[in-house]
């Protein structure tokens, strides 16, 4: 291990840690390395391995801030048609026919609760993001700083999904059954069963499938445009990091 990375792996360590300790990250390096070279001032290259680190986390934790908070407001799935949870395909193709019986109204209603649906249950992610940053090894960093655009995002879905999926899908399952939606796909199943039918879908499960894709959808987009646009820099760190 050279010191560059010994150096890297401390700052990972210290995410949360304010720049006026990059020191004592740079000691911890060499204390990883069993040297016993006398501390000496930090070079622009030791300077470079603090920003480029730091300055990773941080684009992973605004990045995911960002999309929460946009997602978890009133009509962020909803009104949103880059994120916009539609009927499933068997609904969908259904509609026309189950307007002519009556049942329209129910149709716009459940997909008008599988957004709100998702929307509550958005802000849920949030930890398990910064749990996934938290937990970032050296091996990770690397992938991802040498990584393609969207390595973060790719690194989030890697760690995150299966977390992810597990707190969403009974506050789905909940908000859905709560309005009558799940018992509303029930009735639409009984009375679709001549053109189809609908028996055995998941409605809890394919809302929250649709609820990831507009999460991660986000994500990706916030880490193109934290690399590609200033104005998207909100700190300093990022500023300097991402200048180039």
């Amino acid at each position: 291990m050279t010191l560059r990375s010994a150096c890297l792996l401390a700052v990972l360590a210290g995410f949360a840690a304010p720049a006026s300790a990059a020191s004592d990250y740079l000691n911890q390096g060499r204390q990883l390395l069993g040297s016993q070279a006398p501390a000496a001032s930090t070079s622009s290259s030791s300077l470079s391995d603090t920003q480029i680190a730091g300055g990773l986390k941080e684009a992973l934790k605004v990045g995911a801030e960002r999309t929460v908070k946009r997602l978890g407001n009133p009509g962020g799935y909803l009104d949103d048609t880059s994120v916009h949870i539609p009927l499933p395909g068997t609904l969908a193709k259904l509609k026309g026919p189950l307007t002519m019986a009556g049942a329209g109204n129910v149709l716009a209603d459940l997909e008008t609760r599988m957004n709100r649906a998702a929307e509550a249950a958005a802000p849920k992610a949030l930890d398990i993001l910064a749990d996934a940053v938290s937990k970032m090894s050296l091996s990770d960093a690397k992938g991802i700083l040498n990584g393609p655009q969207d390595a973060a995002t790719q690194y989030f879905k890697r760690t995150s999904s299966d977390g992810i999926a597990k707190v969403f899908k009974p506050i789905i399952d909940q908000t859905l059954s709560d309005v009558g939606a799940v018992k509303a796909l029930q009735t639409l199943s009984y009375r679709a069963a001549p053109l189809g039918g609908l028996a055995g879908f998941d409605l809890t499960e394919y809302a929250t499938g649709k609820a990831m894709e507009g999460l991660f959808h986000y994500i990706g987009s916030e880490e193109a445009s934290i690399r590609a646009n200033p104005a998207a820099r909100s700190t300093d760190l990022l500023k300097q990091v991402f200048a180039k």
